[in-house]
């Protein structure tokens, strides 16, 4: 999903949350669905079918276990038309009914069926307790969002909830508008999730991406865009959170850092991004890197449109002719750099190295100019160290390398974040 920086911050964005179907919840309220017994030798007294219905409850039963949902329900229909019925043969029938319309996919009769059921008072504790469960499920699947809110608290509070009845709660209110409901039970249902060892649904941070957007809450929707990055790392979300990010940066030094982030994270979807990176590199002195920048963008099909081709043609050029020089410079550059007592040459030396795709030689650099010391820019050091690091396939010393982040004194705060987030991803 590509947005403009005017859209991720300034104006509601539509995210894609999983809303409930039919399907879905069929497959719900299947899982794991058997009848009430009908018949037991060893059921108490009242807890017995009349005599008056055994024949059409026998044949009725056979049906069902024969897969026969139609001709179930038209015994059961037959039953019901009996005189003298108790409150356990009606549950029986309506529970009978309330199965076979399920396996027939007519999810409103099922759902007339078990309310019937339940309102006769004859279930036993535990089997009110699953058909009410049963019916959450069926009146969201129906669309009855405020029946299912009331049937699903009711879950909620007997404490048999699962994960996903949780987050069928937050859907429901986030499908009703209310946005704060919808907050409450997506982290319930995250911490349920978590608490069974399960990974959370990504819908439920959707929810409350979409809900922060509505509201032109620029602050909660890149809070929960860090958490869908740790949960999933897509890059739409990546792409997301760096325009929010870089919306209000007015410094160069950080702008260029967030770039560096997003190209690193494949999350740079538009050519104008790829040419201001480019050009913030060539004004760093680091036209190598610019030229490895815009050579993919212009490699990609359709992102660099007609209009920008001719700029980027030049600003190409420019930067291989640039790159050239460095390239012969390098060993110049690196003797000047071992013999210069302060740090800040060797960090240089260590980007150039990186443009030019040397990346050990730019661990060796960059670390020998951190030990020196004296480093104008010292999250350069960090960040390049790191990205070499990452380059050369050793996750644990880039960790460890962007970990240094932390102890750099005026850092920006939003760099300092997503680089942390970006380090918290590798390995995955």
């Amino acid at each position: 999903m590509t947005h403009s920086i005017r859209d991720s911050g300034r104006r509601p964005v539509k995210f894609c949350a999983g809303y409930l179907s039919v399907a879905v919840m069929f497959a719900l309220v299947c899982f794991g669905l058997t009848p009430q017994a009908a018949f037991s030798a060893d059921k108490p007294k009242g807890q017995e079918i009349s005599r008056v219905i055994a024949k059409e409850m026998t044949a009725a039963q056979k049906a069902l276990q024969a897969g026969q949902w139609a001709e179930a329900v038209k015994n059961l229909e037959a039953a019901e038309t009996k005189s003298g019925l108790n409150a356990f043969d009606k549950k029986t029938i309506y529970d009978f009914k309330g199965f076979a319309y399920v396996k027939l996919n007519n999810l409103k009769a099922a759902e007339q069926a078990y309310e019937a059921a339940l309102a006769t008072g004859a279930y036993t504790p535990e089997d009110a307790a699953k058909t009410t469960r049963m019916l959450f499920r069926l009146s969201a699947g129906n669309q009855q969002y405020a029946k299912a809110a009331d049937y699903g608290k009711q879950v909620a509070e007997s404490g048999a909830a699962t994960p996903d009845d949780l987050a069928i709660l937050s859907q429901i209110y986030f499908l009703q508008k209310d946005c704060k409901s919808s907050a409450q039970w997506a982290d319930k249902a995250i911490a349920a999730a978590r608490k069974a060892g399960e990974a959370p649904k990504e819908n439920l941070y959707q929810f409350k991406l979409q809900c922060a957007s509505d509201a032109s809450d620029t602050p909660g929707m890149a809070a929960v865009l860090v958490d869908l990055i740790r949960l999933t790392n897509k890059t739409t979300y990546w792409n997301t959170l760096l325009r929010i990010e870089r919306q209000d940066e007015r410094d160069d030094h950080n702008t260029l850092m967030l770039y560096r982030v997003m190209y690193d994270t494949n999350s740079m979807t538009a050519g104008s991004d790829y040419m201001e990176m480019a050009q913030l590199l060539g004004d760093s002195a680091l036209p190598a890197e610019a030229e490895t920048v815009l050579e993919k963008a212009m490699a990609t099909p359709g992102l660099i449109n007609d209009q920008q081709k001719e700029r980027a043609t030049r600003l190409l050029n420019s930067f291989k002719s640039r790159a050239e020089a460095d390239k012969k410079g390098l060993p110049q550059l690196d003797a000047e750099a071992k013999k210069n007592p302060a740090g800040e040459l060797d960090i240089k030396l260590g980007e150039v190295y990186y443009g030019v795709g040397d990346y050990q030689n730019a661990v060796t650099a960059i670390n020998r100019g951190l030990q020196k010391g004296q480093v104008k820019h010292v999250d350069e050091g960090y960040v390049y160290l790191g990205r070499s690091q990452v380059a050369l396939k050793n996750t644990a010393d880039a960790k460890k390398a962007f970990a240094g982040l932390k102890s750099v004194p005026n850092i920006s705060p939003r760099v300092l974040k997503v680089w942390e987030l970006y380090a918290d991803t590798l390995g995955r």
